[in-house]
Parts: C-alpha cells; structure tokens; sequence
C-alpha cells in the first residue's frame, strides 16, 4: 500500500474560523500527532470542519478520534471518503485542534473524547454528511464554472466530470466551493453503491509504526527541550509536607527542584540524569486518609455498603417470588481492582513560554487537557494548544489528565520546554484503576429448572461521578452497561449501589460490561447446572424473544463443536452478552493442570450492525480477548496502608505470546447500525473461561482473577 502517513499543517485561528459554518450535525473530532514533514505544495481550502483541498489537488482528511491502535486513523477517513469519492489511499490525514462544538462526542455528551467504542457510532452518519457536503459544493462550483446544471455532473476519485470530456480537480475547484454555503440536506450513498466502507482495507498507519517515524508521545523532542522525574506520595491523593532537594540538585545534569501540587520533580538534561537525581531527594509526606486502606478493608466495605440503591429495573415482584420459592439460588461475584498498564507509560510534553502553553502528547480527551490545564495556571484556554500524538495505549487510562496538568506545571515553574515521563513504577502504583465490585445475585427456580424471578445487586465505584461530576442520586449509564442479561424471566429486580472506597478509579477498557458480564454469565451458569441442562441449551430456551441474542449464540455453539466432545483433557465454556450495540457470544476451550488454567481456543461470534473496516473489526476482538484474558486469568491491583503492591509486570503478568489462544471470529453480515467492537470481547472471555473451568473441575470460581483463586478452591 502507498498511503500516505504525513499530516497538512493547520493554523488555529484559520481552522476555527472555516469550522464556525459547520452544522450542527457535524461535530465530532480526533487528534492524532503524525510529522508534519509534508505539507500541501499550494494554498489550502477548507469547505468544512472535515475536508481539506489544496490547489494541487492534495486532499486531507480530519481524523476522528485519537489513535491508540483501534485503526481510526483509517476507519474515520472512510467514512468522509466514501462520500467524497476519493481514493482512501491517496489522502492524507490530519489533527483536528481542541473544540468540543465542532469536534465534540455526542455519544458521550460532548466532549472531544475518545472512548466507549464510540467512534464509528458517533461517526457513521456525521462523516459521511461532511463528505456528501464537500462533494455536494464541488460540483456547484464546476457548474457555476461551466454554466451547466450541477445534475448533469459527477465526482469520482478527485475529479468533476461533465459532457464533452471536462473535467476539474478537486483542487482546482476548491477555492470556489470553499465560498460556498455548506448545504444543509444532501443525499447519501445507498450502502450498495459503497465502494470504501465495508471493504477489508489496509491500516495508513501501518507503515510509519514499521519504518520507526510514527510519533508516540515518548518520542516527542522539541528545540532546548529538558526532562522531568516526578516523584510522588506512595499513597495516591499524599501531599509532601517538606522536602529537602539539596542533593539531587548538585548531582550531573540537574536544572532545577520543583514542588507541584502532586509531589517533587526533578528537572535535568537527560531522563536518566533526572530519574538518578529523583532518587536521592529526601521528602516528608502528608499521607492522608488513603493510607488506611486495604484490600480487605475496601471489599468489606463494599459487601455492607449501606448507600442507597438506585433502581435500574423492576419486572414484577421479583422479592415476593423469591421469598415464596421452593428452591432459591443465590450468589456473590467478585472483580478486583484493575491497572490499566498501557505499554506506553504516562508522559507528555508541555511548553510554557510568553503567557502561552504548548501541549504535545496521548491524551484521549483533547479539550479536557487544554481545560485542566487552562484551570490549573490560570490561564485562558485559548492560549494553550494541544496536538496529539499516536497513544502507545489508551484503554481509558489517558482519559484522565493529571500528568498533562504535571508536565505543564513543571514547563511553567522552569520556563522551558519539558517532556515529563513516568517509570513503569510511577504508572502502576498511581493509576485510575478500574474499580473493585460485588454482586448478589438471587434467583428463584422453577420445576423446570428454569429462573421465575431474579434479582440482581451491584455495588461499586462510579467513576463518572469523579471525571464528570455526575450526582450521586442519580444513575451512573457506565455502571449499569450489560447489567441487564437478555433471559427471559417473568419477575426481575436490578439496582445500583455506588459505592466510595477512598481510591481513585477510572474507565477501563469495556468499563462495567467486564464486571457485570461476568457476574450474569457466570450465574446464568449456575442455574443451568443446578437444573442439570446444558449450557447452551439453557441458555437458547431463554432466549425466544431475542433473535440476534439467539443467532450469535447458535452461530458460536456450531463453530465450537459444542455438539461434539471437546479434545481429550479439554473443557468448554460459553457466554453472551450486548456491548456497545454489538451482539457477541464467545467459546472458551480450556485444560486445567495443577490448578494452572492453558486457554487453547476462543470461538467469537460478533453482530456489530454494518462494518466500515472488517480488518480492523478482527484486529480489535483479537486484541480485546487478549486484554480481557490477561485480567480474567492474572491482574489483579491489591492496596496494604493505601500503597499499591504491584509495582511491574513481574507481579501484574501480562499474557505472554505462548500463551495467546487460538481466536476463531466469526463476523455475522448485517445491516443494522454500527455498533462499537473496541471493547466488549475485552468484557466476556473472563465469563466463559470461568464456566469452562467449572466444566473441567466443578468448582465455581466467583472471582476474579481466575488463576489466583482457583489456587484457594
């Protein structure tokens, strides 16, 4: 493939200026920091917030969301290409700056954010319009130019042809349409004329990520450029009560010692030279009430939560049916504390000079870091600019923003262009982890072994209510996620318990579907197994209302083999679950020795609705089961006097290639909207290895991770 990986430049005040005509219908948005090596030869149009024509027919698109290895880089250009009628391998791509009204996610309420398998949902429609709408004023602007009527025209592959052989770059025809009124209403491709979308198509960053000049954030280098080490309380939320930075000051290299609201920073010519100097500062740390926590306390803490429950939903007199039954099932799922140990660690750089702030860095909230920022140093958020690098990792953890704020406090208190990079240390012991949670589950069960109520009691953190401020009556939407099984069963009551453990918590990749999935498959599991039925048939007798639930269901059981004896030594599992818009079942295949758990073989069957790129559909649930089987297998994050014990992979394994099971996806044909793939494969290996292993062994392991307490079984 010979696309092209450099970006165009843009100026800011330009950019916006071009955006302010888009319509409401179009505001989403990505950054994405690639080399600015090649630029457009000629003079660069802007007909809206998405497209960019030079001149010399150079075309480049507006990216969508940051990339972090999702292939939005790609899938995002698609979708403006399809409308536009361009060859996707012959554009460029670019960063669009910091503005939530134009580059804003309407899925996640607005902010320019990347996350929640998002992006293609978000973009699916308002992409193609934004391409439909550049197309639409090119050809006005041919036919205002030729003098004919626009009907008789057509655009294809970056020309505008018309009768008796005329024809007009795209670049030619830029300047004029650019003065054009963006149309309001255009018409849209039938998806059976597409010619981009759905096509397998290689990723455009593939190249750059191979030959060494994609730009991650630890590569960031800037003219008199200088390095931080910042060393922070060993409890999270600690503040330093004095320090004494005398001897890392003299030591080789060192620039200056500085105080930070979040600890001490080393400042020095090299990151060694500062990370050397770190370790000899001597600092008295406020710990505060952090350090009481422990493991054992959170957890306590959370089994007798007393806050008020919220109410997600109520079929019946589920309490009244239980109460009456002649057999009741009952049962407690525990998920631990998770980091999200991206194999990039935290870092970015910031550069303060003249009352303004330079930003570079992965980040996955764009106006969210020049916000915290801008509040932090009380400057105006117009002063401060952010591109955006490719994330060496996201899974939610670059949601967050404080080593931004860190490196940009650092930049300001020195006057000089700083990179501040963490150590793997700093990024596991101070992470947004994914929140500890319970669940109670009951269910009364009939003489056909089937449930005839059931409810259901999750308590947990609400990271919402921290990123956002979400109140805490009212439901948090990123808690409740596949909370609500697709069984048929007459009477149901599912709540809510938001709880506080003292810690901070963040999203992480699948969010409350890996915490709740586990909980509903896993006891799907047990009612099937208390009535002596096969899972699977258990499963589909409840799923008659429920064709797409029951589809993927039969789809991954025939893949399996289910029906025939599964390998000698070897035992299956299978779960269900909705995620994003996304219809999945998956079929673990699993041997059990010593109590070490071997996972040979994920079957996956995914309904995600139309596709934009099947490539990067299978790299994603590739990845997600990897991801998700490290956690369901290993990971776990434990507190003793509110220090985080992981400190590396040596104690917080990541699944090794020889590990890797073999992945067997299967995409079902659809034409139902997008649904979001990034994330919930991530969410339902954890289950289905789970009931594998009750399958091999029969014990139930109802927590997480699987290996540590089957070791306890």
């Amino acid at each position: 493939m010979n696309a092209s990986l450099q970006t165009a430049s843009l100026n800011r005040r330009s950019f916006l200026k071009t955006s302010s005509t888009v319509t409401g219908g179009l505001m989403l948005g990505v950054s994405l920091g690639l080399p600015l090596s090649t630029q457009a030869a000629g003079t660069l149009y802007t007909p809206n917030a998405w497209v960019h024509i030079a001149d010399d027919n150079t075309i480049t698109l507006i990216s969508a969301r940051s990339e972090m290895g999702q292939g939005v880089y790609t899938s995002m250009p698609m979708l403006i290409a399809e409308e536009l009628n361009v060859d996707i391998r012959r554009i460029k791509v670019a960063i669009a700056p910091p503005d939530g009204k134009v580059y804003g996610n309407a899925l996640l309420g607005g902010p320019q954010l990347t996350g929640g398998s998002t992006s293609v949902r978000d973009g699916w429609e308002k992409l193609r319009i934004a391409g439909a709408q550049v197309r639409t004023m090119l050809v006005s602007a041919a036919a205002a130019k030729w003098n004919v009527d626009a009907s008789t025209l057509r655009a294809e592959n970056g020309v505008v042809i018309g009768a008796k052989g005329r024809r007009a770059t795209y670049g030619s025809l830029a300047e004029a349409a650019s003065k054009l009124p963006v149309p309001e209403k255009v018409a849209l491709k039938d998806p059976k004329d597409f010619t981009i979308i759905g096509k397998p198509t290689k990723r455009l960053d593939t190249p750059a990520k191979t030959n060494g000049t994609a730009e991650f954030g630890i590569d960031v280098k800037m003219p008199g450029m200088v390095y931080a080490s910042l060393e922070q309380c060993p409890v999270i939320g600690g503040t330093v009560k004095s320090f004494d930075g005398a001897r890392a000051k003299a030591m080789p290299g060192v620039i200056d010692v500085v105080q930070i609201p979040d600890g001490v920073a080393v400042v020095a010519d090299s990151y060694w030279h500062a990370r050397k100097a770190r370790a000899a500062l001597s600092i008295v740390w406020d710990e505060g009430p952090g350090a009481a926590i422990t493991n054992a306390s959170m957890l306590e803490g959370i089994r007798k939560a007393t806050d008020k429950p919220l109410p997600l939903k109520a079929v019946g007199d589920a309490d009244a049916v239980i109460a009456g039954a002649a057999k009741v099932v009952r049962a407690e799922y525990v998920s631990p504390l998770l980091a999200h140990a991206t194999m990039e660690p935290m870092n970015f750089t910031a550069s303060y000079s003249n009352g303004k702030m330079a930003l570079i860095g992965p980040t996955q909230w764009q106006d969210g870091a020049q916000g915290a920022v801008a509040k932090a140093l009380g400057m105006k958020p117009e002063d401060i600019t952010v591109k955006t690098t490719f994330l060496g990792g996201g899974f939610g953890r670059r949601i967050d923003l404080d080593f931004i704020v860190q490196a940009a406090q650092i930049s300001k208190a020195v006057n000089k262009p700083v990179k501040l990079l963490w150590t793997r240390e700093d990024d596991m012991t101070h992470d947004f982890y994914r929140p500890m949670s319970v669940h109670q589950l009951a269910a009364a069960v009939g003489p056909d072994g089937k449930p005839t109520a059931m409810t259901f009691r999750m308590v947990s953190q609400s990271v919402t209510g921290r990123v956002f401020g979400l109140p805490g009556e009212a439901q948090d939407p990123l808690m409740t996620e596949a909370a609500l099984a697709p069984y048929d069963i007459p009477a149901t009551r599912h709540e809510i318990v938001k709880h506080d453990s003292g810690l901070r918590v963040g999203y992480w990749r699948s969010v409350s579907h890996a915490l709740n999935a586990f909980a509903n498959e896993s006891f799907i599991d047990e009612l099937a197994a208390g009535a002596g039925k096969d899972p699977y048939a258990y499963r589909m007798a409840l799923l008659e209302k429920q064709p797409r639930f029951a589809n993927v269901l039969r789809m991954a059981a025939d893949k399996a083999g289910w029906a025939t004896p599964a390998p000698a030594g070897r035992y299956r599992g299978i779960a269900l679950m909705e995620g994003y818009d996304t219809y999945m079942a998956q079929v673990a295949e699993i041997s059990v020795k010593d109590k070490q758990i071997t996972v040979h073989k994920v079957t996956v069957v995914a309904d995600l609705g139309r596709m934009v790129n099947p490539d990067t559909v299978i790299a994603q649930i590739q990845s997600s089961v990897v991801f998700g089987l490290t956690a369901a297998l290993n990971s776990q994050i434990t507190l003793d006097k509110g220090r985080v014990q992981q400190t590396n992979f040596g104690d917080y394994p990541v699944l090794r290639m020889n590990e890797v099971p073999v992945i067997d996806i299967t995409l079902v044909p659809s034409t139902e909207k997008p649904g979001g793939i990034g994330e919930p494969a991530t969410a339902l290996v954890a289950p289905a290895v789970a009931n594998a292993l009750f399958a091999a062994t029969g014990k139930r392991v109802r927590q997480l991770p699987l290996h540590d307490n089957l070791a306890r079984a």
